[in-house]
Formats: C-alpha cells, structure tokens, sequence
C-alpha cells in the first residue's frame, strides 16, 4: 500500500446517545457493541499498522492517551475549541503535509463507526488508497445502501476513473422518506461515510480555494486561531464544491451508531436490564445497571435508557432530538456539562 498515514477524529459529543454519552465521556469512548472495547479503540485497532494520529478536544486529549497508551503524544492533536470537522482536517493536512510532504495519503475516519469486519474493511481501503494516488482526488467510501435511510448523506456517483471508483456529480444532504426511496431506486447512490482519502496536497490546495477561512488563519497564526474558525463540516466546507471529489462503493458492514435506534441493529442489546413487559409493544430498554429492573405497562414504540441518577424515555422515532432535549435542560439549569 502506498504510505497511509490514519488519523482518526475524536472530538465529537455523541450527544444523541445521552445520557450515556457525556460531555467529559463521550460516545467515542464507550463500549456499545458488548465487546468491552470502546469505539476509539475498535477503530484504531482496524486501521492498517503505521503512524497513527488523533484529533480531539484538547480537555479530551487524556480520555485518549488511556484508550490508546501506545500512542505516543505527539501524535494527539487537542483543539482548544470545538470547530466541526473541517478545521480539523485543515489542521491535520497541514501538519502532516509539513512533516511528510504533498504526495502523502492522509485517511480521515471518524472514531465512532461500526464496522464488524477488518479484513472486508482493510481491503476497500487499500483500493480508495491506491485510487487517491492515481487520480489525485479527494476519495470517499460510499456505503451500499440496505434500506432507504434518511439519517444519512448520499452520494451520486459519476462517470468511472478506475480502481472501482466514480467522479461524484453531487453530495445530498439526509432525505425524506420519499426522496430517499427515489434515490436507491436509481442505482446511482451511496451512503456518505464521513471516511476520506487523500494526497495532502489536493486538499491543501482544496482548502486554499474553497475554505480560505480556514486555512489562511491556520498558516498564518497556527492553531492560536482556532477560536475564531468558522465552524463548518469538511462536507460543506470543501467535498459539496470540490472537482476532485471521488466516491468508492463499498459492501462491508457499517454503522455510523448515531443514535440510541442504532443499537437495534447491533446483534444484541449491550446494555441489557432485567425488563417486564405487559400489554407493550416496541419498548428498549437499556441500562448501565444489569440488575436494573424496568416493569412497562400499555406502552409503545418507547425506548428508555438508564444511567445511575438519570433516566430519558422517549419516543422511539424522535431519538435524532435528544440534542434539542439537551439544549432545553441546559437552559433550566442541570449542569453545564450533561
């Protein structure tokens, strides 16, 4: 394989997945799969052998020194403020793009994916690599759809430029039900991934042309700019206007868990509690506790989860607004870090 250098983003708050995933623990560095192996460290442990590197929220960088010890610390980068994804990719670009050079491929994978086959995942990889160098694009690995999903970004693919890879005609954001039937019924479209593979001097250059307000700060100031970068996702940022946008299919396994419904889909509950159910239907339970026991009576489609003091139960459909529900508690006072 051509030299890959991983670099895995860990900055995130998971918050759909509150009140397990806190601000001080995020989702990242839970066990949601019965494995005993956190998200992170799932990830990291996929990624080819080399020189890892991690993104994260600077108050994060210890969570990720004890989830990976072997990691030496210089390879954790720790934003001082949270900026979306496409500043940490600007960051790392650069940082890698020095100490390596423009020919090196950079692998952008978030920390909190669900990917139940290394070997099937380790093989895509090496082609979106291989497909990188060749065409020196800005790669993407576009999940095969299973079902209309409309919690996930697609991706139109174009004409083909070898490797089993496609020029992206365009990148559309989470659909309805109805225009997410239309879309699978053409063939034509992948589920957006959030994994990128790049030289790093195609998206250096991207981001000179598309994100100025990014990179410009950064070359000039470092990361004592941070606080003042737009916070903007590398999607809207750079991959929905770039030339050089590349899509891969792939069929292995995934899940990007981004919400409690997501673990329904996982092959057992993780987070089991002792559960009696009467006249209810399509009721989860989950609990931190094992010994919990949660009794439900005429209840439907509900799912509730339990953490020590704190309990949400909610509509099953509207677990995708936790983060609004988060907002709501902060503005009545329960804690500045839920």
């Amino acid at each position: 394989m051509t030299q890959l250098i991983p670099v895995i983003l860990a900055g995130g708050k998971g918050e759909r997945f509150w009140p397990l995933s806190r601000c001080r623990k995020p989702k990242q560095f839970l066990s949601l799969d019965g494995s005993g192996q956190s998200l992170l460290q799932q990830t990291a442990a996929r990624l080819p052998a080399g020189e890892l590197w991690v993104v994260t929220r600077r108050d994060l960088v210890p969570l990720v020194q004890e989830h990976l010890p072997a990691l030496p610390p210089e390879r954790i980068l720790g934003e001082p403020a949270p900026r979306d994804t496409a500043p940490a990719v600007a960051w790392i670009t650069q940082t890698l793009r020095q100490r390596y050079g423009d020919a090196v491929i950079i692998g952008i994978f978030p920390a909190d994916h669900w990917i139940p086959d290394p070997a099937q995942f380790q093989t895509a990889l090496a082609q979106a690599v291989a497909v990188a160098a060749q065409a020196q694009g800005i790669v993407t690995l576009g999940i095969t759809p299973t079902h209309p999903a409309t919690g996930y970004g697609y991706i139109q693919k174009g004409e083909p430029v070898g490797g089993g890879a496609y020029r992206v005609v365009r990148f559309t954001e989470k659909p309805d039900l109805a225009q997410a039937v239309q879309l699978l019924a053409t063939g034509q479209y992948s589920w957006n991934s959030g994994m990128f593979i790049f030289p790093a001097g195609v998206m250096a250059q991207e981001l000179a042309q598309y994100a100025p307000a990014i990179l410009n700060p950064l070359t000039q100031a470092g990361v004592s700019a941070y606080g003042e970068l737009p916070k903007i996702s590398i999607d809207y940022a750079v991959m929905e206007h770039t030339r050089r946008a590349l899509v891969l299919p792939v069929t292995f396994a995934w899940d990007d868990l981004g919400d409690w419904r997501s673990l329904e889909r996982l092959a057992h509950n993780p987070l089991p509690a002792r559960q009696v159910d009467w006249e209810s239907q399509g009721v989860r339970v989950y609990s931190t506790d094992p010994d919990e026991l949660v009794v439900t009576l005429g209840i439907h489609h509900v799912i509730i989860i339990r953490d020590k003091k704190i309990t949400l139960v909610a509509a099953a459909e509207r677990t995708q607004e936790i983060k609004k529900l988060l907002v709501q508690l902060q503005v009545q006072g329960y804690g500045d870090c839920l």
